[in-house]
């Protein structure tokens, strides 16, 4: 979420722990088959311009629509109050965010800005961070829609008095981690290589130990997403086959976990395929590249609008608009 993925890595998910596992491969400068030699920085520069370019629509579009749910839950005070959509309006923001800063760190790669190595680090790591915050956001979710349907009673008054806590706990975790592994391997290098320009923008986090770390911090929070929606699709299941709402309930489920697929999947066989040069690589890593950024524009419509009391809310909102 490697540096046989130095590109990738940087435009890879979220969210996410997966690009400290690209860190940890090498890009290869191998023969291609007319056994030419193969120039790794130009493909480097190459897939920076496409993804900084796909980033660029992918953030107008998140953005675009994160506006418009974000304003619809704002103006009414029952939507403000519930705390789904206050894990929604913040998982958008971590989309939008996420993809803002692709673009800023694919674009700095592009065009050969010689940035300086800590400002690129800098940027890569918030871009990590905010990634990290949207698997986070979503694991709060499918927790908080798991205890509203098995434990309703109960979670209600709980979930209220304390989401502000778990949001701000969570966001302590992620940057407190982050930025004990920056300096971590900051520390391994001289003043003057941190503040050297780069034409290529280096990332960072890409020790054993953030390796590690990251590894464990995702495969913990797809086990806490997949065991709620296990649970929640067992409850559906227990309640009733021929219920119209748990029919919905469970279709939302699996439309989620296939969600979730595009955004995993691609980048790991990106990271068992290994980065190559030569145009046939080149063009694996950009379809695998564009499920991701696919995925990442689907997310604000699937979890967001897929959600029928903000559908009704949207049309209301749109006609007293126009």
């Amino acid at each position: 979420f490697s540096v046989a993925c130095n590109l990738y890595l940087s435009s890879s998910l979220p969210t996410l722990p997966l690009t400290l596992l690209c860190s940890s491969f090498q890009p290869r400068k191998i023969m291609n088959l007319s056994s030419e030699h193969c120039n790794i920085s130009d493909w480097l520069r190459l897939e920076a311009t496409v993804k900084a370019s796909v980033y660029m629509v992918a953030f107008f579009f998140t953005t675009f629509v994160t506006v418009i749910i974000i304003t619809i839950v704002s103006q009414n005070s029952k939507l403000k109050k519930e705390v789904r959509y206050v894990l929604l309006c913040h998982h958008l923001l971590c989309i939008s965010s996420y993809c803002g800063l692709g673009v800023v760190f694919q674009g700095m790669r592009a065009l050969l800005a010689n940035s300086p190595v800590l400002m690129c680090w800098v940027v890569f790591g918030v871009q990590l961070s905010v990634g990290e915050g949207i698997l986070f956001t979503l694991a709060l979710m499918a927790v908080n829609t798991y205890l509203a349907i098995c434990w309703p009673l109960k979670s209600l008054s709980f979930v209220d008095s304390v989401k502000y806590r778990i949001l701000a706990g969570s966001w302590i975790i992620i940057i407190f981690k982050n930025v004990c592994l920056f300096l971590i391997e900051g520390t391994t290098s001289t003043q003057v290589a941190v503040l050297k320009s780069e034409p290529l923008c280096p990332v960072i986090l890409n020790g054993s130990a953030a390796r590690a770390i990251g590894m464990v911090f995702l495969f913990f929070l797809l086990f806490i997403i997949l065991i709620s929606y296990s649970l929640i699709y067992q409850e559906g299941k227990r309640a009733g086959h021929f219920n119209r709402s748990n029919i919905k309930a469970r279709k939302t489920v699996l439309i989620h976990l296939v969600q979730m697929g595009l955004h995993v999947i691609p980048t790991l066989v990106f990271i068992g395929l290994g980065k190559m040069c030569g145009l046939f690589f080149f063009a694996l890593n950009m379809v695998l590249f564009g499920v991701f950024a696919f995925a990442q524009c689907l997310n604000p419509l699937i979890y967001g609008l897929w959600n029928r009391e903000l559908q009704s809310k949207l049309y209301h909102w749109m006609c007293c608009q126009l």
